[in-house]
C-alpha cells in the first residue's frame, strides 16, 4: 500500500475536473460531488479487493 511517510499522498481531489484519485489503489472516479456526499462504496470495494488479494498472496500489503 504505502510506506507511511508523512508526505505520502493518499488521495487527490481535483475540483475543476471533478475527479478523486486514491493513490494507494490507483483508482480514479470522476464524480467528486457524490464522493464528498458519502458515495464511497467504489473505494471501499477496491480496498477490500486489495487486501483480499494480498492475503491470498500470503503477504501483508498494508
Amino acid at each position: 500500500m504505502g510506506s507511511g511517510d508523512r508526505s505520502e499522498r493518499i488521495r487527490t481531489y481535483n475540483y475543476p475536473q471533478g475527479r478523486v484519485t486514491d493513490h494507494r489503489l490507483g483508482l480514479t472516479v470522476y464524480n467528486i460531488e457524490n464522493f464528498l456526499d458519502g458515495d464511497i462504496q467504489m473505494f471501499i470495494d477496491a480496498l477490500i479487493a486489495h487486501f483480499q488479494a494480498a492475503a491470498l498472496q500470503g503477504g501483508n500489503q498494508g
